[in-house]
């Protein structure tokens, strides 16, 4: 549904998130679905699967919400067919253990009997009776959101609430915010329609990321809110985004992302035709580490308005305390951006370090879309690195769009790399040679954050000491070198052992789970080509081993890449 607005309703909309009351209920409820079906454009049934999932949300509107996922075989396109994947599905559909199309998942729950397999995918047959039980189920958390949309800009706005009318067993949830495309005309296999079929539904984009963000505050009354802002694109894989036929739905999972607790939709998105005054921070470049007692944030600037943008004034802290303030003047017509640096701020690093900046009053007057003029980071305090490291950089795409340098803390570059000619695992050795703080830079010009690669230390023996985050055209690291900053403890090297190693035959790869948790391990060699996939998907609290065999696997150095739910951990093994 969709309601065209002026600039008096986004004037009153932006100033409802200042002064207004929840958009989400505090009163309790039983669960939403969340149903995510499994599908392509080669699959046969795959119809027939979408008229029960929509007839199942026909029957309960409010209470289901439908997302539908081209993955698998299926779902690759021939010729000069349209590509409905995305950069998501494969890790989604690997989680449910897919085992045939199409096949869906009812909040990610588990259903024994019901199953495909060994994971919480169910054939069409199953998903009505799951959907019944799952809205059966009391929630102890209800999910509000809107949307607002400003279309000569294609700007997304989405404010989502979460509300615990109950204690969440876990400490941590996590939000998944996805955007989907109704009326998307393309081929289906047994649609009858050839190239006609209507697609609904249809992911095209996960605002939260893979896995979604984290709330933090979960027990009883506990109120979770938080604005995303994004610039819609024409196209996803050349197939075109459509303002109008879009949806907004939004869930909260349990800890592993493996179970959904309930979710809920936007139930109109407002669509607004332009601003005259709209400034934006669309990046702000700041450490995932830190060390240093001083702070230059990197500001990336937009201007959405349709007047120029000619002067702006930023309010910026770390860690709650004093505030920065700076007066930017310029001149930035619509869609022009430009990137700069803030005044220094001095700060003093601890275990979690928080960045807000903030900026208003495009050219003296009241922003018309304030929910985008915000950026909130956190990032750890850096661990202690050794005198010789090794930099290392695994590029799966592009790799004439990568470059990287490390400064001292005097701005001298001590270590760079890139441009590169070739995809793969590229290692530079690096000597920190004073104490200090340096800084660490990495750039993706693509935008597509080493399009699924990642970047890492290791020590002189190739050990893994430390890797970085996701990110999309930049990302920042300040790494101590005989300082050293508390970290909180996370899933380490210490926890995973690999024996024997050096491997010859085969190996037990061995760990613990408090709970059960989403599993996948594969095999890298020194190029960065992955050689194995040891398993994926869930597995329950306790103890595991897990086998790999090194018959077919030439002498030398691989990496075996552990990711448990949301954290990843390289071991490095050699091979007889």
């Amino acid at each position: 549904m969709k309601n065209v607005s002026t600039f008096l309703l986004i004037m009153l909309f932006s100033m409802s998130y200042m002064f207004a009351q929840n958009i989400v209920s505090t009163d309790p409820e039983n669960k939403n679905v969340v149903l995510e079906e499994f599908t392509g454009i080669h699959c046969g049934y795959c119809p027939d699967g979408h008229v029960i999932a929509q007839g199942i949300q026909n029957n309960h509107p409010d209470d289901v919400f439908l997302i539908n996922v081209h993955a698998g075989g299926y779902a690759v396109p021939s010729g000069s067919e349209p590509d409905f994947r995305t950069p998501w599905g494969a890790a989604i559909d690997g989680q449910a253990g897919v085992a045939g199309y199409p096949a869906g998942t009812v909040n990610r729950h588990l259903f024994p009997g019901w199953s495909q397999g060994s994971g919480t995918a169910m054939s069409r047959g199953q998903w009505n009776q799951a959907s019944n039980v799952v809205m059966g189920e009391a929630s102890y958390l209800n999910v509000g959101l809107e949307a607002t949309i400003v279309t000569s800009t294609r700007q997304l706005v989405v404010v989502v609430e979460v509300y615990y009318t109950g204690d969440s067993p876990e400490s941590t949830n996590k939000l998944n915010v996805a955007i989907l495309q109704d009326n998307i005309l393309g081929p289906q296999t047994g649609g009858n329609m050839g190239n006609n079929y209507v697609h609904m539904h249809m992911l095209r984009h996960l605002l939260t990321g893979q896995w979604g963000v984290e709330i933090t505050e979960t027990t009883t009354g506990s109120l979770y809110s938080r604005t995303f802002t994004y610039e819609l694109p024409m196209d996803y894989n050349d197939v075109d985004v459509v303002l109008e036929n879009l949806e907004i739905v939004a869930f909260v999972t349990e800890k592993s992302t493996q179970e959904i607790i309930s979710g809920n939709h936007a139930p109109e998105i407002t669509y607004v035709t332009s601003n005259n005054y709209d400034a934006a921070i669309t990046s702000v470049l700041a450490p995932q580490t830190f060390c240093s007692n001083e702070l230059i944030p990197e500001v990336t600037l937009k201007n959405y308005g349709e007047i120029g943008l000619t002067s702006l004034d930023f309010i910026y802290s770390v860690n709650g305390g004093d505030e920065m303030t700076y007066s930017w003047t310029g001149n930035l017509s619509q869609l022009e951006t430009e990137t700069f640096e803030l005044p220094v701020i001095a700060i003093t690093p601890t275990d979690n370090n928080f960045v807000d900046v903030q900026c208003e009053n495009p050219n003296g007057m009241p922003d018309e879309l304030p929910q985008n003029d915000y950026f909130y980071g956190v990032g750890e305090g850096s661990q202690n690195f050794p005198e010789n490291i090794n930099f290392g950089v695994k590029i799966d795409a592009n790799p004439g769009d990568v470059t990287w340098s490390i400064k001292n803390d005097e701005g001298t570059i001590i270590a760079e790399g890139g441009p590169y000619t070739n995809t793969g695992f590229q290692i530079s050795p690096v000597t920190l040679s004073e104490v200090g703080c340096y800084n660490l830079v990495i750039n993706d010009a693509s935008g597509q954050g080493l399009s699924g690669g990642f970047f890492l230390i290791t020590d002189g023996n190739n050990d893994i000491i430390w890797e970085g985050e996701d990110f999309t055209y930049s990302a920042a690291a300040q790494l101590a070198r005989g300082m050293i900053v508390e970290i909180d403890e996370v899933l380490s090297s210490d926890d995973i052992s690999i024996h024997p190693n050096p491997v010859s035959g085969n190996a037990n790869i061995e760990f613990s789970l408090y709970n059960n948790a989403t599993v996948n391990i594969a095999v890298f060699d020194i190029l960065g080509k992955q050689t194995q996939n040891l398993h994926e998907g869930e597995l329950g609290g306790g103890s595991h081993n897990i086998q790999l065999n090194s018959d077919n696997m030439r002498q030398g150095i691989y990496f075996v890449k552990i990711q448990m739910n949301n954290q990843v951990v390289t071991k490095k093994i050699m091979v007889n």
